[in-house]
């Protein structure tokens, strides 16, 4: 839910500063690892360029409400809605509506949530866009990592980091790293279990034992979500990464992250997780 109260201080007042200068950027970045916070920063703008109330922008006049429902004809979001990537069937949309005028508003305002999950023709697609558009726009990709981001849209956008310079420390700070947000982040809850769980198929693959496809199968079926897929996978590569340091371990390794991006262009073409797993076990086995 939308709380346009739980934004960015700072980065509020350097927006307020540019809409009341008329300097607004047709394009902008939002780096938090708070991907909440800077949504409702993003929608903070649209209803303080919309307010009618004395207060702008005060939540609560027509404009603020049907915004903040998701209402209104000049603010359109896109985001992953749960899936592993965000793809040009769903950035299309955007660069449909880019030809065409305002309906309520003098601009209109595009927002892109979770956007270090663009895919590559996705965020191709979002070039045109991003520079000088037709109609008049404000475009708001929303990330918590701008490593992320293809440097074609990055030198597109003018960039807001929220974080200041602090990070997580610890598994958050590799997660949201790894493209995770921090709602997925807190559903995924304890991990303990999951990671020894994880461990030991990894190392039963390198030992070649046929039990790692019967770990396999245990971990696809206690992977109900789609962040507990996706962290499987994340968790395996880490592992192998690690490993790349060990010289007994390092071909091995290599042979590991080789297998897991074909891993990754499985689940790109909907292969299911125990599909993909079984894969994995079968290669070592």
């Amino acid at each position: 839910m939308i709380d346009i109260t739980n934004v960015g201080t700072k980065q509020t007042q350097f927006l307020r500063c540019a809409y009341e200068q008329k300097r607004l950027a047709h394009s902008y970045l939002f780096v938090d690892s708070d991907e909440n916070r800077a949504l409702n920063t993003a929608y903070w703008l649209a209803c303080l360029f919309n307010c009618t109330g004395k207060n702008k922008p005060d939540g609560t006049c027509q404009n603020c409400r049907q915004i903040l429902s998701g209402n209104h004809p000049d603010v359109l979001l896109v985001g992953p809605e749960g899936k592993q990537t965000l793809g040009i069937d769903q950035v299309r949309p955007l660069k449909e509506e880019l030809v065409k005028s305002p309906v309520e508003s003098s601009r209109r305002f595009f927002f892109i949530n979770e956007a270090q999950k663009l895919t590559l023709s996705a965020a191709n697609g979002l070039l045109n866009l991003l520079e000088e558009p037709i109609a008049p726009v404000v475009t708001i990709l929303i990330t918590n990592n701008s490593d992320q981001i293809l440097p074609t849209i990055r030198s597109r956008t003018q960039i807001i980091n929220f974080d200041n310079g602090e990070k997580p420390d610890g598994k958050t700070a590799v997660l949201l790293e790894n493209g995770f947000s921090k709602d997925e982040i807190d559903e995924l809850g304890n991990l303990e279990k999951r990671d020894q769980e994880i461990k030991y198929f990894y190392q039963e693959m390198l030992e070649h034992n046929s039990l790692a496809l019967v770990s396999a199968h245990k971990l696809s079926e206690n992977a109900k979500l789609v962040s507990e897929q996706r962290y499987i996978l994340v968790r395996l590569k880490l592992l192998a990464e690690h490993d790349l340091n060990d010289p007994r371990k390092m071909g091995m390794a290599a042979q590991m992250l080789e297998n897991l991006i074909e891993v990754d262009k499985m689940r790109l073409s909907n292969v299911s997780l125990r599909n993909s797993l079984d894969y994995l076990a079968l290669e070592w086995k």
